[in-house]
C-alpha cells in the first residue's frame, strides 16, 4: 500500500492511471487499525488492478477536510481521478470494501 499524504495525494491518487482506492485512518481508531491488515490482505490481492493507498488522518487534517472526510474509518474509490463512491463508520467492513474494489473494474 501507498502511504499517501497532502504532498502526494494529487500525484497518486487524483493522477493515477488505474483505479485507487484510498484507506483514511487515524492512530486512535480502534476500527480502522483492525480493518487495516484486511486492506493491506485486499490489496494484495488486487496489485497490478486497483491501487491501494493509506492516508493517516490525524497527519492531514486539512486534507482530510479538502476531501470531505468527517469521520473514521473512511475508504474512498476513485476512478479517473474522481471519487466515485465512499464508506463511512459503521458500513466500513471489508466485504463492502471488496465488493466496491469489484465495482471499479
Amino acid at each position: 500500500m501507498f502511504v499517501v499524504d497532502k504532498e502526494n495525494y494529487e500525484a497518486e491518487v487524483v493522477q493515477c492511471d488505474m483505479p485507487v482506492i484510498v484507506d483514511i485512518w487515524g492512530p486512535q481508531c480502534a476500527p480502522c487499525l483492525a480493518l487495516l491488515p484486511q486492506v493491506e490482505e485486499l490489496a494484495a490481492t488486487y496489485e497490478g488492478k486497483i491501487k491501494f493507498c493509506k492516508l493517516n488522518a490525524a497527519e492531514n487534517r486539512r486534507l482530510c477536510m479538502a476531501i470531505k472526510v468527517m469521520g473514521l474509518p473512511s475508504i474512498l474509490f476513485y476512478k479517473n481521478g474522481e471519487v466515485v463512491n465512499r464508506l463511512g463508520g459503521e458500513e466500513v467492513t471489508i466485504d463492502a470494501v471488496k465488493a466496491h474494489a469489484e465495482a471499479l473494474l
